[in-house]
C-alpha cells in the first residue's frame, strides 16, 4: 500500500542541523527555543538553537538516552550505564536528584526512555536485554510509574519496553516493543494511572538492527502516532493503520515535535540530528501548557 501522508507532511525533504556525533538520541525541545538531545556512545549531552551550533553542556552522563522535563520544567533524563533515572535543574547540569534507581530493592535493569503526564507522573521503560546475565536484579522489563510525591508502582511487564508516548487525553499509553517481536503495545489506562486491559496496537517488523527497529515515539494532537523504526519514521492512525513512513537520510532512532507551534519534527539519527516540517502540532508537554497559562 502506497504511502498516505499527505495530511502530515509539510516538507518532505528532511534538514540536517548537525552531525558529527555517534549515536543520538533523547530529543527534547525547549520553549526557549532549542532542543535537547544527547549523543549515547559520547556520554555528551547537547542543545541546540535552530541556526546555530550544538552546544555541549554535560559531559559524563552515563550513557543517557530518553528524556522529559517534569512539570516545574527541571529536566528528566535516563541514565542507561548507571541503572537509573536522575532529575537536574532547568540549566541540565545542576541539583541532581534520583527519580529512581530501584523497585522492591532490586536495581533497575537499564532506563531507556520516560513520559511525563499532566498529573506529574513520571513513567518509565526498563529493558533488561543489554544487561549482562549475571548482573541483573530484576526477573523481569518493565514499564514504572513515579509519582510526585515519589511513590513506585510497575504498570506492566514487558519483553523489550523502548520508546513511549501517552495519547492525546492520556487514557493510552503506547510503548515499543524493540526486541524479539517488534511492534507497539496500547495500555488502556484508568484514571490513576493504572493499566486496565493493553493489546497490540501496529505491528512494526523488522530485519533486526539493520535497518532500524522500533524505538523512540510522539504523538500529534490528532492522535496520530510517530514511531521510528524500519527504514524511517512510521506514522499511524488513532485506529493502528500505517499512514506511512517518513525517511530520512539516517535511520532515525527518536523523534520529537518542536519549535514555537510544535510543527517541526526533530529526529536523532545515528551521527546526525535532522528536521521537517508537519502540518499537525505535537502534543504539547504539561509544563509547555502549565507555562503559558501563567
Amino acid at each position: 500500500m502506497a504511502d498516505d501522508l499527505s495530511a502530515v507532511l509539510e516538507s518532505t525533504e528532511a534538514e540536517r542541523l548537525a552531525t558529527g556525533f555517534t549515536f543520538t538520541e533523547g530529543p527534547l525541545w525547549h520553549p526557549d527555543g532549542f532542543y535537547y538531545f544527547v549523543d549515547i556512545r559520547n556520554n555528551n549531552l547537547h542543545k541546540l538553537a535552530p541556526g546555530k551550533a550544538p552546544e555541549l553542556i554535560r559531559g559524563n552522563t552515563n550513557e543517557s538516552n530518553g528524556t522529559t522535563f517534569d512539570l516545574q520544567g527541571r529536566l528528566v533524563i535516563c541514565e542507561g550505564g548507571d541503572r537509573r533515572v536522575t532529575r537536574w535543574a532547568q540549566d541540565g547540569v545542576s541539583d541532581m536528584q534520583v527519580v529512581m534507581d530501584r523497585w522492591q530493592g532490586k536495581r533497575l535493569n537499564r532506563p531507556n526512555d520516560v513520559a511525563c503526564k499532566s498529573d506529574g507522573s513520571l513513567y518509565i521503560t526498563d529493558p533488561g536485554y543489554r544487561v549482562p546475565f549475571e548482573q541483573r536484579e530484576m526477573p523481569h522489563a518493565a514499564v514504572y510509574r513515579v509519582k510526585p510525591d515519589g511513590t513506585t508502582s510497575m504498570v506492566a511487564d514487558f519483553e523489550y519496553p523502548n520508546g513511549l508516548a501517552f495519547s492525546p487525553d492520556e487514557r493510552r499509553l503506547y510503548v515499543a516493543n524493540t526486541r524479539w517481536a517488534q511492534y507497539i503495545h496500547e495500555l488502556e489506562l484508568d484514571s490513576a494511572g493504572h493499566m486496565v486491559r493493553r493489546r497490540i496496537f501496529a505491528e512494526m517488523p523488522s530485519d533486526g538492527d539493520k535497518n532500524g527497529v522500533p524505538d523512540g515515539m510522539k504523538v500529534d494532537v490528532e492522535g496520530r502516532v510517530y514511531c521510528t523504526g524500519p527504514d524511517g519514521t512510521w506514522v499511524f492512525a488513532p485506529d493502528g493503520r500505517k499512514l506511512g513512513i517518513i525517511r530520512t537520510p539516517e535511520f532515525a532512532a527518536n523523534v520529537a515535535f518542536g519549535g514555537p507551534d510544535l510543527k517541526t519534527l526533530f529526529f536523532t539519527a545515528n551521527t546526525s540530528v535532522y528536521t521537517m516540517r508537519v502540518k499537525v502540532p505535537g502534543v504539547p508537554h504539561p509544563w509547555y501548557r502549565a507555562r503559558r497559562a501563567s
